[in-house]
């Protein structure tokens, strides 16, 4: 009698491919890389090296030095957090998401290397000098990230660019959910007035009492979301 399939033992662990690599979860990779195996920091590292680039690329754009010198900083501090991340394996414990993690890592690195270049968070976003190619838009834009309060400016660009959730920024600066919630307000209506210099003093000078009063209203609700176009100006 032919013996039919072998039924597998549930306690016997399955060796995960490459294609069940990438539908894990980040925390079940990081537990995987805690036990051995490199196959699942290899899958991390391939989700966050571009975003973590992303990361420090955009908050040392303002660096004297020059565009190529930024990049190459960003290139190197991400894979600094990637060492972090392999010195600390032991001591990693599941009690927040893994990309929580690793954006808490970046910035405490963002942090040291403004000290070392001997500049505050300002300057990291300062303007860049003006050019006759350079869209109007994308001016404005600077200068209002350059005149918002250091932690309004990083809970934005936290929110628009790493698009992290309202309880994964509280966490990372240690602020109350309400507090990140009413700074994300504030930078973002400090942007759109920018962006839109001309239409706030337009509408203010036609508007009824009625729709003044609307306005108000409206104003006193959470701002909707940067849209893809005002994002990829700042």
């Amino acid at each position: 009698m032919t013996p039919g399939p072998r039924t597998p033992d549930p306690m016997t662990p399955i060796s995960m491919t490459p294609i069940s690599m990438t539908m894990i979860s980040d925390e079940a990779l990081m537990l995987e890389f805690q036990s051995g195996s490199r196959e699942a920091f290899a899958e991390l590292f391939v989700r966050y090296r571009g975003p973590l680039y992303g990361f420090f690329r955009r908050r040392l754009n303002g660096d004297p030095s020059g565009g190529c010198r930024a990049q190459d900083r960003a290139e190197d501090l991400m894979q600094e957090t990637f060492l972090a991340v392999i010195r600390a394996t032991a001591r990693y414990e599941p009690r927040a998401l893994v990309r929580t993690y690793l954006y808490g890592i970046a910035m405490n690195l963002l942090a040291a290397e403004r000290r070392r270049i001997g500049r505050d968070s300002a300057e990291e976003v300062a303007e860049e000098p003006a050019t006759s190619s350079s869209p109007e838009a994308v001016l404005w834009v600077r200068q209002a990230l350059a005149r918002l309060d250091d932690g309004d400016r990083e809970i934005l660009m936290l929110r628009e660019y790493e698009q992290l959730s309202y309880a994964e920024i509280a966490e990372l600066v240690k602020a109350p959910l309400n507090t990140v919630r009413s700074r994300l307000f504030r930078a973002r209506m400090a942007l759109r007035e920018c962006l839109e210099p001309g239409r706030k003093a337009e509408a203010t000078a036609t508007e009824t009492p009625i729709q003044a009063g609307s306005a108000a209203a409206a104003n006193d609700t959470e701002s909707r979301p940067l849209t893809r176009a005002e994002r990829e100006v700042i």
